[in-house]
């Protein structure tokens, strides 16, 4: 099944909650919605799913118009952050729920719930109700409630994220692929930029309603249209900072000058706005660094494996992202490189003019 939205507009009152999306979802496809909270992704799944009606626009099935059919009527599957279960119901009958009212053979109905709890590690609590299970189990129960549906359209919202990390990581892995062999549109929101990246398929970038980009995913990250998108694609934030190109350097704040290789080569004499990300701002010198920065520490997050490290300098508040542990104090001098080649270069009207080569030093 196909799963295409035209021109789509949901409006309440005065304020417009998605703004003229259009997007085309092919049988087969893992989809992530990926935007910070109030982005829209809920919204958008839930006029998917025929829970709401657009102001405008129209929602496709398989080229066939289902926007005033609602979500009784639709073969959809959806899983919330805050997941939903029957009180009342044993975990395994949770699972079966919608088969049975589907009417499947009692077999049959077996055979998918202890498949699917396989996958989710619910068989020894198939017994219990929701309320003897934690907030992980509970989530893990709805997850295989819309599994064993099996419907052609599965939207999943932050679905993950009340789980430990291991089986997080193996979700991760498996659910595209249980999607993918039975044909269905999966669609899965995210905040998070490196969940994206580790699901792959394609992303649509979201900001305030409005979908910025949709494609591949390592293809959107790579070259991100705008500005909007590339902070939206990448945690912690990129950086950003004003620059004069001109005589074969860019001048940045600060008296820093970056000679004009790479991403910066070529372009016309002129204003443009540079975007890097945190771990290319390095606090040692590495080949291609050519420019060194004077800044302040601001603060130090450490997280034991890698340090962010948040600094002001003239051009701007930055955070470099470091392997290891830094202890570094608010208020001292730091010294950090920078390396032209990892430049996003943008124009006045905060487009994409240039990005890094796609190679594994500039991911």
């Amino acid at each position: 099944m196909s799963l295409t939205l035209q021109n789509v507009t949901k409006k309440a009152g005065a304020a417009t909650h998605i703004s003229d999306v259009s997007i085309e979802l092919a049988s087969g496809s893992l989809n992530v919605l990926l935007g910070p909270t109030l982005a829209g992704k809920t919204t958008l799944m839930r006029l998917m799913a025929g829970l709401e009606a657009p102001t405008s626009g129209r929602v496709l099935f398989d080229g066939k118009d289902v926007t005033g059919v609602p979500v009784q009527k639709r073969n959809v599957a959806m899983v919330y952050q805050q997941f939903i279960n029957y009180p009342s119901l044993s975990v395994y009958e949770n699972i079966a729920s919608p088969l049975r009212v589907a009417g499947l053979a009692k077999a049959e109905i077996d055979t998918r719930v202890r498949e699917a709890a396989a996958l989710l590690r619910l068989e020894p609590m198939f017994g219990r109700t929701p309320l003897e299970l934690s907030g992980g189990q509970q989530q893990r129960t709805a997850l295989a409630r819309a599994l064993v549906k099996r419907a052609p359209l599965v939207l999943l919202d932050e679905p993950l994220a009340n789980l430990d990390y291991k089986l997080r990581e193996e979700l991760r892995e498996e659910l595209p692929k249980i999607f993918s062999a039975s044909g269905a549109v999966l669609v899965y929101a995210t905040t998070e930029p490196s969940e994206a990246l580790q699901l792959g398929g394609n992303t649509a970038t979201l900001d305030r309603g409005r979908m910025t980009q949709f494609g591949r995913t390592i293809d959107v990250y790579r070259r991100p249209v705008d500005r909007i998108t590339a902070e939206t694609f990448s945690d912690p934030p990129m950086n950003f900072v004003s620059a004069e190109i001109g005589a074969g350097v860019a001048r940045l704040p600060g008296d820093v000058v970056l000679p004009c290789r790479g991403p910066l080569s070529g372009l016309p004499d002129g204003p443009v706005t540079l975007g890097f990300r945190p771990n290319h701002l390095h606090l040692r010198r590495t080949d291609g660094d050519t420019a060194s920065v004077h800044a302040k520490v601001a603060v130090v997050e450490i997280t034991g494996s890698e340090s962010f490290i948040h600094v002001r300098h003239p051009g701007g508040d930055w955070i470099a992202l470091t392997h290891g542990v830094h202890e570094l104090k608010p208020g001292s001098p730091v010294e950090l490189y920078l390396d032209p080649h990892h430049m996003f270069v943008f124009g006045a009207d905060d487009r994409l003019v240039a990005a890094p080569k796609p190679t594994a030093a500039a991911a």
